[in-house]
This record gives C-alpha cells, structure tokens and sequence, in this order.
C-alpha cells in the first residue's frame, strides 16, 4: 500500500539524498527522481581532477547508479527526463523524455525540487565556438577531457579564478598544459578577502601561470585553426577555453509555477525547505536560506548544505520536526600545496551588511615547531567587539588549514565566542599540533582586544592617516630583521631594548608597534601603555603587512 507518492526533479547531492532519506524513513512510499542528465549522482566536485588525470577511470565518480538505486531503496530513477511543468493544482508534473522526445505526466503528493545551478557564460561574441566550454555535469568533464586529448592541447585558458577556475588551473598545468588565468576581479578566489589569498600568487608564478586579473573576458576568436581569447587589453591564443565564471541557481520550473524567488535569485524556502506551495519543498543550490550569523537571506551553492537540506526535506515529508537552522558558507580549496578555508563572515561581506565587528590576525606553526615540518597557518578572525562572539574565519597556509577552520565552524553554529577558542581543548601530539594550537591563539589574540589589554591598528589604516596625525611605525625586530625588510619611515627598536631607549619615544604621538607575526609587538604595547605611551599593535606584523601590500592591485 503506497503511502505518499514523491516526486524528485534533479539528483546529485540534493535530490539522490532527499530520496534515500525518504526510502529509509518510508518503506512504503512511492518515489520518482527525473533527473535531466545521464548520470543520477556522481561527485561533481571531483570533475577538475578527473580532468587532470588525477582521478580514474572517470567511473569512480559515479556514487550510485540508477540500479543501485532500484535495488537498494526501491526508488524509481529515470535519467535524461527532463521535468517541463508543474501543475500545482492537480499536483502533476510533466516530464520529457530527453532522448525519445516522447512526454508523459506523473502525479505527487509531496514534490522536491533540486534542479541545482546553471553555469554563467558571459554575453560576448565567441562563447559558442568549438573548444569553449563550461563545467558543471560529468558529461562536461568528459567533452573537456576528449578534447584536450584529441587536439593535444598545449595552452588554455581559464576564465574565473573562483574555486573550481583554480583547481581548473592546477589540473591544467598537472597535464602540462600552459594556462593563462583570466580573472574580471582583482584577486583571484573573490569570495575571500584580498590579503587572505596572496600566497597563491607565488605558487601559480612558480608554475608559470599566467593572471590577469582586473580583465574582463571581451571576445574569444577563431585563430589558426584554434582560439584566441580577448581580456585584459590582450589577446591569447590557446586550444580550449573553460568558463568558470560562476553559477546562478535553476529556478525556471519554480519560477514558471509561480513559487516564490527571492532577491538573490533562488527559490524561497521556510526552515523545513517548503516552498510557497506546502506541498512542495526544494533543496540545494537552487534555494535561498537564512545566514546562520547575520540571519539575512543568502545563497550557498555547496554539496555539503545540499546534503543537509536534502535530509531536512526528508524528514518533513515524513512528519519530522528537522529544521534547516542556516548556512555558514563553509568552504576550502587546495591548489599546488596551498590551502585557504572560510567560514561564516569575510570582512567584504561583514561591511556590505553592515556588520559591527573587530577584526584580527594570527600566525602560528600547524604543529610544535621543534618536530620536523611545521608549516604557518594564517588567521584572520572577525568578531564582535561588545560580547566576542565569532561572526567569521579564513585560514590560509600548507597544511592543517582544514581543521582549525572546521572547528571554529562549529564554534560558530553552537553561538560560540573567542573565548571559547582560548578555552578549546584540542589534540596535542608534536605531529599534529602545538599546547598552544593555532585555534588557541586566535582565541588569545582577539581575546586580548575584547578585554582591553591590546588595541589593535591595521596597515591599511596607515594609507588613510593624514600625514599630520600618521602614528609613529616602531618595529621591534632584530636588526637583522628590520634591514631585510621593513615599512616604510618604521623607526627600529628591538624588543630586548625597549625599556632602555623609552626616552627615544615621543610622548605626543601614537605609536603604533609590529614584529614578525604580531607576539613581540603584544609584549612591546603592554610596556608602553603601561609606561604611559598611546599605543597600538599592528596586527599580525610584518608578514600580514606583505600579505596587505601585494593584495594591492598597484602591485
């Protein structure tokens, strides 16, 4: 006896987990998933590295077929059906047979829309020639992958320096293939902040990867039998092009049965996932949902919050109380042995919100450094100044960036505060971590702020002080440190030195104070504000400095 009869539109992580999780709460009930491409649920996220040779054969992407569907869950798969229209009123869908052309109905009690996101081609002439393409199905990998065989592709372009544009890169060169990484922003992974992905810049240089970045794509060409690409006041010649200038969610369907779209594009939802429609839920990156910091509407097209709203959608169907408490944006990406991850706020998206926050910077060993191998972690953390609660993180360095921002993501959902980093109590081995973990200080050096023992500058603060009330720059490194590298007009005064020499230090005038990583400037503030100077610390030193200074686009 079939209990409720559930139609699925789109598979992947959205709708192949919605319907497993109905099959294991619902023995009895009746599901469909149409899904438009040829392949139900495969590892999309694994596509650049199928395509670099990385991952293979190309089936080990494949999570689950429609017979293991069949014979697992009972669940009926139909793949290259297309869903063209829903009728709400009589709960139907129509559906087209993508390979027949042949067009049936299917009735519903409860729907689930997860048609997911379409990738973005920009409007300019070329993008439908032969050897342009985008990446977002298996199908795609696949014409890439044949293609850069077939024609022995020696150079191409890559258009969006996002996270799939640069594992795109790295995959490229992996193949020897020289790329040119073309880039409208100015920074690559626009979705953090500037400074924060600075130290790809030397890694992609190292493997002559060509950037271009503040260089919209104007044209792509036919040339000599192969393309050139127009961006950035010159033109490139190569033998393939990707697009991967970014997504916009799949909302025609919903939009055509009248459900709601919200500001940013994507399909309205409540906390259990419903539409508009009661009877009809949606899920993944076509939806938009609330941010679990600012509690604004947001779209986070991610497989892992896919996931978690499929099961949502389960549970509700299926008379459970789950809800969808929001999306932190968590995410990571790895290119030629650099890692950066974020989670909750960056600083761009805490002032277009008009977010009150502090901000700070840390750099610290992934390991104890006297075992081989330690590697720098750079943090920055936002917080809010009155409480010290945890709006956001971002992590950048060689290993380990993973699971410090992992744990401030969970930090971040139980409402947690930088006092709680100070606090957190995490594995400790030399091999994997510090008495004092990366976390921990973080914790300690924003700590500091909230309780009124260091006032925090920043390098970017000095290029808008007026010069007649521009602070005095005290570096108090080593000698040897300063000569190789110092701010400019920054006056050097080692640490071991400071008390003897306060007389040097004018008493009308902030000074604002820095070493390597910030450690050393902590000690040197609380001596002189103790001594009765108005001081500040720079925060994260001199190599935060170099961070801020090539982030620059005048660099």
């Amino acid at each position: 006896m079939v209990s409720r009869r559930v139609v699925i539109v789109g598979g992947v992580a959205g709708g192949a987990s919605c319907a497993a999780r109905l099959r294991r709460l619902d023995e009895n009930a009746e599901i469909f998933v149409f899904e438009r491409g040829g392949f139900v649920s495969f590892a999309n996220c694994g596509l650049p590295y199928y395509i670099g040779g990385v991952i293979a054969p190309r089936e080990r992407l494949i999570v689950a077929s429609p017979e293991r569907f069949r014979d697992y869950f009972n669940i009926e798969i139909r793949v290259h059906h297309e869903v063209t229209k829903i009728d709400r009123e009589n709960r139907i869908v129509h559906v087209r047979n993508c390979q027949t052309g042949t067009s049936f109905t299917r009735p519903y009690d409860n729907l689930v829309l997860s048609p997911g996101a379409r990738p973005i081609v920009p409007n300019v002439p070329g993008v439908d020639l032969p050897g342009v393409f985008t990446l977002r199905l298996l199908e795609d990998a696949e014409r890439i992958y044949r293609w850069l065989e077939d024609r022995q592709v020696t150079r191409a372009v890559v258009v969006g320096a996002g996270y799939i544009g640069l594992e795109m890169v790295e995959n490229l060169v992996h193949r020897n293939i020289a790329v040119t990484l073309v880039e409208a922003a100015n920074q690559i992974l626009p979705g953090f902040d500037g400074e924060m992905v600075v130290p790809f810049y030397d890694k992609l240089a190292a493997h002559e990867v060509e950037i271009l970045l503040g260089s919209p794509l104007c044209a792509i060409e036919p040339h000599n039998s192969q393309l050139a690409v127009v961006a950035g006041g010159k033109r490139i010649p190569c033998g393939a092009v990707i697009l991967c200038v970014g997504v916009r969610p799949e909302v025609t369907l919903a939009e055509n049965a009248g459900l709601e779209i919200g500001e940013l594009g994507g399909i309205r939802v409540d906390e259990q996932m419903r539409t508009t429609d009661p009877s009809i839920f949606a899920v993944g990156d076509a939806v938009e949902v609330k941010d679990l910091v600012t509690g604004k509407w947001t779209w986070v097209p991610l497989a892992g919050v896919a996931s978690r709203q499929a099961r949502v959608a389960a549970d509700a169907i299926c008379g459970r109380l789950s809800q969808f408490r929001g999306a932190l944006g968590t995410a990571i990406v790895t290119a030629f042995g650099v890692t950066i991850a974020k989670t909750g706020l960056t600083e761009k998206a805490a002032q277009r919100d008009g977010v009150r926050y502090q901000k700070s910077y840390s750099h610290s060993p992934h390991h104890a450094t006297y075992y081989p191998g330690a590697k720098s972690i750079a943090i920055k953390l936002l917080f809010d100044p009155q409480d010290g609660r945890i709006l956001g993180a971002q992590a950048v360095g060689e290993t380990g960036v993973d699971k410090r921002i992992d744990i401030i993501a969970m930090a971040i959902q139980k409402g947690g505060t930088i006092f709680d980093l100070e606090e957190a109590e995490l594995c400790y081995a030399p091999q994997f971590g510090s008495a004092r973990d990366p976390i921990n200080i973080a914790g300690f050096v924003a700590g500091n702020v909230c309780r009124g023992d260091a006032d925090l500058a920043y390098w970017e603060d000095l290029d808008h002080k007026p010069q007649a009330d521009a602070p005095l720059v005290v570096d108090v490194r080593t000698p040897g440190e300063h000569a190789a590298g110092a701010p400019p007009r920054a006056i050097n005064i080692p640490l071991g030195e400071l008390r003897s020499r306060l007389h040097e230090l004018p008493t009308d005038r902030e000074l604002w104070v820095h070493c390597g990583i910030g450690q050393r400037a902590y000690y040197a503030a609380r001596i002189l504000k103790q001594k009765g100077f108005r001081v500040k610390n720079l925060s994260g030193g001199y190599v935060t400095y170099r961070m801020y200074r090539r982030s620059k686009p005048a660099d």
